[in-house]
């Protein structure tokens, strides 16, 4: 008989086969039901993984027609049986990132869709709850990825759910018309209200899949560790959840509303649209020609609703969630080669690009990350793209947290490279993404840590869903270490347990210790505060 991590790993295998492989009936299951606020709903039981799972709930209304670019709706009730056996569409988005194998039924506006992972017996046994955003940059992503898959975690005795949410121009638009219909005359973040309205339908359903409402805790990496962030930071959330965790990132900045409107009105004018009416006129397909046209950018905004101040200013008047958080970065969030602008790395080369980087400063700079033997200078350079990425800003929140309130914050450094890729044909794209080798251009540099979006398949342990790497008995040990602390902070907001090495939560002191998560998990004093530091001193005066 077939084991579910044999299962797994030969649908993942091949990742043309995997629209194939979404539809297809899953012979070890039998329907179960349950009876949400909208109606009742079906998914399946598997007799081996022990595990019920509900794909594609939707939590709000389609966002399409005279809804596009509006606050999530609440969802219509239906009657009869839905059917919750595969994953909804996923929101618009170009084709961006390498690592992402999407398990989603195509791509549409109507995106506002959840998926459920629960062990629970009966519905009465108040299990923990995991809220888990995916990342990509706020431009890409899907709650479908095989990475983020939920029954593992289900395993570890936790309700697990997945949320999409709308991406890039569709999520992230503001114009004055649209600041006009709202109450609060602003606009933008229409994807974080996606979130807050998935947070919102936990709160009311997730007790019907045996998950306790009172103990949520949400995270997320890279652009879903930033929207963790906003949710803690933002008062309609801020209520909502019981826990959050941080993988690489968190949202520091938002763009000005009268910024991102004049960004809009440029975007509208480009785009032969004379009103709003225009722009909700024209065709998913018409909008998305005009977006990639433009090359458009649309951030977050301080809207004046879901962002009333800015992200420091919220969390420096103890108005954020008081809530235990775990968050941290990996050892190569970014290659040297993306502050060397095509230059080779060499000490004379690496102190020139720090001049024209940090001008006056770039003294001090080069004593936090230091030139010396080439070793040295590689991992300083690589230590400068990582924490200007966004090391520098997971640690702004985690010193904005551990300062401004009495919960425990627990900060890890995740340094355990990948192994090497099965196919030689590949290699690792910027920002842990997956390409095809060009055989023209020059050999690209082996990964010496663990590169942005590493560490996610090993949190939720997923390793088996990704063939592209040929995983050792060493990654299957972390993996299992990583998502044990993950699964002790759901349940109690204290990632330690029995076997894990000790992760004391970090003090407000000048050397907080921090968990190195690798193949040798350990605690030790931080060394490089003083980086961070000098970049926050950097930042605020940007």
């Amino acid at each position: 008989m077939k084991t579910l991590k044999s299962s797994i790993a030969a649908i993942a295998l091949c990742i043309s086969s995997i629209s194939m492989a979404q539809h297809a009936e899953n012979s070890y299951a039998f329907p179960v039901q349950v009876n949400v606020e909208q109606g009742i709903i079906e998914g399946e039981f598997d007799v081996r993984s022990n595990i019920q799972s509900f794909k594609g709930i939707p939590f709000a209304k389609p966002p399409v027609g005279d809804l596009r670019w509006k606050a999530p709706q609440a969802p219509d009730k239906w009657s009869g049986i839905r059917q919750t056996k595969k994953f909804g569409p996923r929101a618009v988005q170009p084709a961006l990132f390498g690592d992402m194998g999407f398990r989603s039924d195509g791509m549409s506006e109507d995106c506002l869709y959840l998926n459920v992972w629960s062990p629970a017996k009966s519905n009465d046994e108040k299990l923990p709850v995991l809220v888990y955003f995916y990342g990509g940059g706020f431009a890409a992503g899907d709650g479908s990825e095989y990475r983020y898959d939920g029954e593992n975690m289900a395993k570890k005795g936790i309700v697990t759910v997945t949320v999409n949410y709308r991406l890039n121009i569709f999520g992230f638009f503001s114009h004055p018309e649209l600041s006009k219909e709202t109450s609060y005359k602003g606009s933008g973040n229409y994807g974080l209200l996606d979130q807050n309205a998935a947070l919102k339908w936990v709160q009311a359903n997730i007790a019907k899949f045996g998950g306790d409402p009172k103990r949520v805790t949400i995270a997320g990496e890279s652009a879903g560790s930033a929207s963790v962030s906003a949710q803690m930071a933002s008062p309609l959330s801020k209520n909502l959840i019981a826990g959050a965790i941080g993988e690489s990132g968190s949202l520091l900045t938002a763009t000005p509303l009268a910024d991102a409107e004049k960004l809009g009105v440029d975007f509208a004018t480009k785009a032969g649209a004379k009103s709003l009416k225009d722009l909700r006129a024209l065709s998913t397909f018409e909008l998305y020609q005009k977006y990639r046209a433009q090359n458009a950018g649309f951030r977050t905004t301080l809207d004046g609703y879901f962002f009333p101040k800015t992200f420091t200013e919220i969390f420096e008047s103890k108005q954020q969630a008081m809530v235990p958080l775990m968050l941290g970065w990996n050892s190569e969030e970014m290659n040297y080669r993306a502050i060397m602008a095509g230059k080779e790395l060499n000490n004379e080369n690496y102190a020139q690009r720090v001049k024209e980087l940090y001008g006056a400063k770039a003294e001090e700079v080069l004593r936090l990350y230091p030139a010396g033997a080439p070793e040295v200078t590689e991992q300083s350079a690589t230590d400068l793209a990582g924490d200007r990425f966004i090391g520098f800003s997971t640690w702004k929140w985690f010193d904005l947290h551990r300062k401004n309130s009495d919960q425990p914050v627990y900060r890890y450094y995740y340094a355990q490279p990948r192994p090497d890729m099965r196919e030689s044909d590949l290699e690792a794209g910027l920002a842990g993404g997956v390409i095809k080798k060009d055989k023209n251009a020059p050999k690209a540099p082996k990964p010496k840590g663990a590169v942005h979006s590493a560490e996610i398949e090993y949190a939720m342990g997923n390793l088996a869903t990704n063939k592209v790497y040929a995983w050792t008995e060493d990654d299957y040990k972390v993996s299992d270490t990583m998502m044990n602390y993950f699964a002790n902070f759901i349940k109690t907001g204290n990632p330690n347990g029995e076997k894990l090495p000790s992760w004391p939560a970090a003090k407000n002191e000048e050397k907080p210790e921090v968990l190195i998560i690798n193949a040798n998990t350990k605690a030790v004093r931080s060394e490089n505060e003083a980086r961070y530091f000098f970049l926050d001193k950097d930042f605020l005066k940007k």
